[in-house]
């Protein structure tokens, strides 16, 4: 977890920094992001399930 919070906030300074400078990020659009994160959430979502009804079965 402690990556993930390190990584937003070099994220966020750059950013930052980006817009100091007034240059365009060559990040992906957010629309594209957004549909990286709902990926994430796909892919993670089944072994959720399996457990959390695994869980109740016991």
């Amino acid at each position: 977890m402690k990556a993930y919070l390190i990584s937003l906030a070099v994220g966020v300074a750059v950013g930052l920094l980006y817009n100091v400078a007034q240059v365009k990020s060559p990040a992906p659009p957010t629309i594209a992001l957004v549909g990286l994160l709902g990926m994430l959430g796909g892919e993670h979502l089944i072994p959720f399930v399996r457990t959390w009804l695994g869980s109740g079965i016991r």
